[in-house]
């Protein structure tokens, strides 16, 4: 485990995840580099890089350490066509792929490859406890996921250390699902989506920065990280602790049915979906959470 500073090269760095790890990063006194389409980034040092194509310039990774991989299209973001799952897919597939290549162009290269992933590589499980060395599923997102991981992991044949964070559902009131959600459940319009039994492994913002400097301080992790709570909650749960916590009745669900209808093929994927994650190997590895249960990440969160 180094605590030494590092120059750490983070795409999608103006993002929700990757905004909230650049100022962490640049706190604790590492170098950041932008990875970004904008050749200036708007913020800082930046290496231009389009997702087809690779990085304008790779030599610069020769100044880097470690690369944080964040960047993909919003898959909440529209609903779901054909046209739509092309990009999603692309976006994450395609874009490691370039990126990886522009890593294999050059001599002297960073040590360490953090790349998101998400549970969605899991498919739906229903009540199965799902760790690292659990099989994948065999619906979109799951296959998104899975081809994800894959192009990540050409980089530990050029000799770097892979981590593949599968990332739950983030908790923020900038952004995410929760963003979404907070302004029908503040005016008393929120309720339980289906029968409201299916899992939802979350995880809070403050934590996935801290999971992911984890993750890049401790050289021994490598390959599937699940970066969630330690405590998974029913979507039932969810709902009444949202509302306890905002103080506004929770009696309007939405049938499956209708959230059907509503997103079409989105809805059974990151609605209807259960996915019971546990966070195994940042268990063992000693990360110390400092949100254990679904009630405290929201505390934390909306304060």
């Amino acid at each position: 485990m180094s605590q030494d500073s590092q120059t750490i090269a983070v795409s999608g760095p103006t993002g929700l995840v990757g905004g909230a790890l650049v100022s962490q990063l640049n706190e604790r006194g590492d170098k950041v580099i932008g990875i970004s389409r904008s050749a200036r980034g708007g913020w800082g040092d930046t290496i231009q890089w389009h997702p087809d194509t690779g990085l304008a310039n790779p030599a610069r990774l020769e100044e880097v350490d470690t690369i944080v991989h964040l960047a993909g299209k919003n898959i909440a973001e529209g609903r779901w066509n054909k046209e739509r799952k092309a990009e999603i897919r692309s976006s994450r597939v395609q874009g490691t792929r370039s990126l990886v290549d522009s890593i294999a162009a050059v001599e002297k290269r960073p040590k360490h490859f953090i790349c998101a992933s998400a549970i969605g590589y899991y498919g739906s499980r229903g009540n199965e406890e799902l760790t690292e060395d659990s099989t994948p599923g065999d619906d979109f997102l799951a296959e998104v996921c899975a081809e994800w991981e894959q192009e990540a992991a050409r980089a530990s044949d050029l000799g770097m250390r892979v981590v593949h964070l599968r990332i739950g559902v983030v908790i923020s009131p900038h952004g995410g699902a929760l963003k979404k959600i907070l302004t029908p459940f503040r005016f008393g319009l929120g309720g339980i989506v289906g029968n409201g039994k299916q899992y939802w492994s979350w995880v809070g913002l403050q934590d996935l920065v801290r999971m992911i400097c984890f993750c890049i301080d401790n050289t021994d992790i490598s390959g599937p990280v699940n970066a969630v709570g330690p405590l998974s909650t029913t979507n039932h749960d969810f709902t009444k602790i949202l509302g306890a916590h905002l103080k506004r009745p929770t009696c309007l669900p939405m049938p499956g049915f209708a959230a059907r209808i509503a997103l079409g093929e989105m809805a059974n994927a990151l609605l209807l979906s259960s996915t019971r994650v546990i966070p195994r190997r940042l268990q063992d590895a000693g990360f110390e959470f400092q949100q254990n249960t679904f009630e405290e990440c929201l505390q934390q969160e909306l304060s």
